[in-house]
């Protein structure tokens, strides 16, 4: 069946009836908007009121092609198909923006009635940013909202985010995800015993190179429980996250984005090492010097900078950041990373 479209149905109503002799032009009014006939051809414009005396009529020259077809028949045909062209469900965000999330399939030519009447009344509210949410099903329409000024904001495994700026011109719209964010886990135990690993995959694949675990810090996870999470999953060691030690920001490191990197030290809680097969090469307990004798730590000056940091913190010349749980003003829970531990709670 072909796909519904309100402007395919006003074309076949209106067809069914034609002048005899002048202009037939009327209008009807319809839930926000109205549709004006100028020699049989249906066009979209803004609602208009008409008073009693200049309500329009049907004209007198109309005839119809069929005696079962008459303008009125004709012009409920027309009033039903445009009922189904409504603004889009829309809520008002905190910045004088609205953000429409669509769950529902729906023909692209439908909507892109929809998108074009909601964005004029958009406008005149004084509405300025637009955030469209499509599931990934609803991703066909796509083109047709770029094609109305949106843009790509950024994606999630289900679904992607458009956005438009309706004043035009530069706009303050926050970008989409600029950093990815990582951490590193320097565990000793009470031998000056460094827990390693080498791995399978990534630029380290293969070179013989002992080096921390680290990770990516997921969505909704909190520094300290990442650190805590990437040594249990990489080598089977339960740890107690201490303090955070230093961290780095790098630029156009992945996909383009920047980069920020934390190094938490851990205190092990278990020690016997069992490696993670999908993603570790090989996992163990090394000694401290035999660790920072590798020409890799020796000869990169980033890994030779924390691991300075890392001695002098295990003999007590160097003061990390702790974790302190606080609750921001919205009332969500998250941790200040604090050096005065004298302020530990």
């Amino acid at each position: 069946m072909a796909a519904f479209s309100p402007f395919t149905a006003l074309s076949t109503a209106v067809s069914r009836c034609s002048s005899s002799s002048s202009t037939f032009a009327r209008s009807l009014s319809l839930s926000r908007f109205s549709i004006t006939f100028h020699n049989h051809s249906p066009v979209l414009c803004p609602r208009t009121r008409f008073s009693p005396v200049n309500r329009p009529t049907v004209s007198p020259n109309v005839r119809c092609l069929s005696n079962s077809v008459n303008p009125p028949a004709a012009m409920e045909q027309v009033a039903a198909t445009m009922e189904q062209v409504k603004l889009l469900t829309s809520v008002n965000d905190q910045h004088g923006g609205v953000i429409v999330e669509l769950s529902e399939p729906i023909d692209s030519g439908i909507f892109a009635s929809m998108l074009r009447i909601s964005i004029s009344e958009w406008r005149k509210l004084g509405k300025k940013g637009v955030w469209i949410k499509l599931p990934i099903e609803l991703c066909s329409l796509v083109e047709v909202a770029v094609k109305e000024g949106f843009w790509y904001h950024h994606a999630e495994p289900t679904y992607l985010m458009l956005v438009s700026w309706l004043p035009g011109g530069a706009h303050p719209l926050p970008p989409n995800a600029s950093h990815r964010v990582g951490v590193g886990a320097f565990v000793m135990n009470e031998k000056r015993e460094v827990l390693v690993v080498q791995e399978n995959s990534g630029i380290f694949r293969g070179t013989g190179i002992w080096k921390f675990p680290t990770g990516v810090v997921e969505e909704g996870e909190d520094l300290c429980t990442a650190a805590v999470r990437e040594v249990k999953e990489e080598t089977a060691i339960d740890a107690e996250f201490m303090e955070i030690l230093a961290f780095r920001q790098t630029h156009k490191a992945y996909f383009e984005k920047s980069d920020l990197f934390f190094l938490c030290m851990l205190r092990p809680i278990s020690f016997d090492v069992q490696r993670q097969e999908a993603e570790i090469e090989a996992a163990k307990w090394m000694p401290w010097d035999e660790y920072v004798a590798q020409p890799f730590v020796q000869k990169t000056e980033f890994v030779k900078h924390i691991s300075d940091i890392c001695l002098a913190k295990v003999d007590g010349d160097y003061t990390g950041f702790c974790a302190i749980p606080a609750a921001s003003s919205g009332g969500q829970m998250g941790h200040v990373y604090q050096n005065a531990q004298g302020r530990r709670r």
